[in-house]
Formats: C-alpha cells, structure tokens, sequence
C-alpha cells in the first residue's frame, strides 16, 4: 500500500514537471531568440485594411477609389496634427530651458547647457541605433 502511494505521488511529480515543462518549451520556443516579430509597414498596414474592406465589404472599383482617397487625406492631416505638435512640444523645451536658466548662476548655466548637450547626443546615439535595427523596432 505504501509503495503504490509513493508510486503514485511520483508518477504525479513527473507528470507535473512534464506538463509544466512542455508549456515553458511552447511559450520560449514559440519565437526564437533574437526573431521578434517584425512590426508592418505604414504601406503594409494600409493595403492590409484594404483588401480587408474590399473583400467583406465587396467594395466596387469606385469606392476603392474613394477609400484611397480618404486614405490619403486622413495620411496628410495626422502628418500635419503631428508636426503641429511637434513645433508646440519644441516651443514649451525651449521656455522650459529658459525658466530654468533664468533661476541659476552663470556657473551653473554652463553646467546645464554641458548637460544637455550630452543627453541630446545620447538621444541621437540611441535613434541611430533604432535605425540601423530597422523598422518597428
């Protein structure tokens, strides 16, 4: 009786761990190191929504045309919304830098400004790389 317990408890311990082992191998191998999925191009995503209206939506050759152009003018108005904001971000960094130089010594302005410098060269540093590993990365 006893050795069919510990039997049992055994064979209970090494289903578990096979279980446990299999769901920790699908999860990890599921995507090799270093083969993290590629992010879709602003191109790929739109031919993407595309083919999607045009196929359950059953669209005609003049409503693709119509949708291309919405498309296109949707595009150039978050192109314009986002350098608007841009130009208004740049705008408060640049008052912000101005009240904080306004409160310190001519010392520490140096300083600042020095600060600065090394963090935007960080920054560009930080975006080359981002661009030399492609895109959506």
């Amino acid at each position: 009786m006893k050795r069919t317990r510990l039997f049992l408890a055994l064979a209970l311990v090494f289903a578990s761990g096979l279980a446990a082992g299999a769901i920790g191998y699908h999860l990890v191998a599921a995507t090799p190191a270093g083969a993290a999925e590629r992010r879709p191009t602003p191109e790929e995503r739109r031919q993407r929504y595309v083919e999607m209206m045009k196929t359950h939506l059953k669209l005609s050759e003049e409503q693709l045309a119509q949708l291309d152009a919405i498309l296109d003018e949707t595009r150039r108005r978050f192109e314009e919304y986002e350098q608007k904001a841009r130009t208004e971000k740049q705008a408060i960094w640049q008052q912000h830098v101005e009240r904080v130089n306004a409160i310190l010594s001519e010392e520490q302005r140096v300083e600042y400004a020095r600060l600065r410098k090394e963090r935007e060269e960080r920054r560009k540093k930080e975006r080359e790389g981002r661009a030399l590993a492609g895109p959506g990365r």
